[in-house]
């Protein structure tokens, strides 16, 4: 069982306050249950140094084993009154004279443990009545446990599918044309991250499950260099995303500075949530003093994008698909496109339309005075050898 949240934690806490003070008794505890284990998980006890979160015995010899067999009642005011119990190890604890047991089940009705109760002498005032109430502690119990296990499992799940990828080196990169669509002549090309089909999960997706369990620079650093390696295949610049987490690790400025920056266009996603501006640039200027350029992406599908391009002074503005599909029907798209124009060549920046998919969304986007563009009317993301140098004629999706 993977560690509790703190706030869960403290909730599975108080609710074992709870149990020992209602009942009078000495001691309560959580315990989870494995094929042969029983795990002490959380221990609220009179005598703290005696029960310590951690400890664990076989199932087999637990009381709480002997309840959910049925050997046992679940509430016994006197253990002793009971020949069963007298086999069991706990029995010949001398100060473990009375005892609560209830099942903590699940929503998908598999046991995960026991949550329970003790008393240091016989308590007589302890009847199957007190069930209710540990019932209740119980069931609450579960509703706290059950979203850490379900994170638990899908982290496994993220490590298992992403593990043979992080191996081998990264996911595969292919690269995306950025075509002058007047001239119709490639100008770069955006590297683009590609997993298993069988995943059937996008790339952003990919990413955002490998940060979930600590792997997220990792992942980023092994497509960079993937994205880099095309550098010596094909001409012209090279777009490589990073989110800027990741690019404020040392690793990555490490990586970064072995490049010939002067192909390289970093692109920003601006989904991404920038905490310290000043660290961020900080970190680019030697870069951009290199010749590094710098882009924010996904600009007119949100406002952070705004934020990012007066704070870092890009020198590449990439419109999102949302404002680029279908322009070349509706005023209202060029209208924003064409203010977006405005406030790139204020700030000196390039202006890059993404998701071009028809010849009208092409004219109506230079008509508005942006000139490059990338989409499925040039071509899909492919390998550096079948990349064009011109584009002339749409590739068919």
């Amino acid at each position: 069982m993977a560690q509790q949240h703190p706030e869960a934690a403290q909730q599975l806490a108080d609710l074992l306050r709870t149990a020992r003070k209602s009942l009078g008794l000495g001691l309560a505890f959580l315990t989870r249950l494995d094929d042969t284990t029983q795990h002490l998980e959380a221990v609220e006890s009179s005598l703290p140094d005696v029960f310590v979160a951690g400890m664990s015995q076989p199932r087999e010899n637990s009381f709480c084993q002997a309840v959910l067999d049925g050997r046992l009642p679940p509430v016994m005011a006197d253990v002793t009154a009971y020949p069963e119990a007298s086999k069991l190890p706990g029995a010949r604890v001398p100060w473990l004279r009375s005892f609560v047991s209830v099942p903590v089940v699940l929503s998908d009705g598999t046991v995960y443990g026991t949550f329970c109760a003790a008393g240091f002498s016989a308590t007589p005032e302890l009847t199957t009545r007190d069930r209710a109430l540990m019932d209740v502690l119980s069931h609450a119990a579960s509703l706290i446990i059950e979203p850490g296990l379900r994170e638990h499992a899908r982290h496994a799940e993220i490590a298992e599918r992403l593990g043979p990828v992080l191996d081998a080196g990264g996911p595969v990169v292919l690269l995306q044309p950025i075509v002058d669509m007047v001239s119709r002549r490639r100008v770069g090309a955006e590297a683009l991250s590609r997993f298993p089909r069988e995943w059937d999960l996008p790339p952003d997706r990919c990413f955002a499950d490998a940060h979930a369990i600590g792997e997220g620079h990792r992942l980023e650093l092994l497509a960079l260099r993937r994205a880099a390696a095309h550098l010596e295949r094909v001409p012209h610049y090279v777009t490589m995303n990073v989110s800027p987490a990741t690019l404020l690790t040392r690793a990555c400025t490490r990586l970064l500075q072995r490049f010939p920056l002067e192909r390289v266009v970093l692109e920003l996603s601006e989904h991404e949530p920038v905490d310290d501006y000043d660290a961020l640039k900080a970190v680019l200027a030697p870069l951009r003093a290199r010749g590094m350029r710098l882009a924010i992406d996904d600009v007119g599908a949100g406002f952070s994008s705004l934020r990012h391009i007066v704070v870092t002074a890009p020198d590449v503005i990439k419109l999102d698909r949302s404002i680029v599909t279908g322009i070349g029907a509706d005023p209202v798209l060029s209208v924003v496109t064409t203010s977006l124009v405005e406030l790139a060549r204020a700030t000196g920046a390039t202006v890059v339309a993404e998701g071009v998919e028809t010849e009208s969304d092409a004219a109506a986007l230079t008509a508005a005075g942006v000139r490059l563009g990338q989409g499925w009317l040039f071509g899909r993301a492919t390998s550096p050898e079948e990349l064009r140098e011109e584009y002339a004629v749409a590739v068919s999706s």
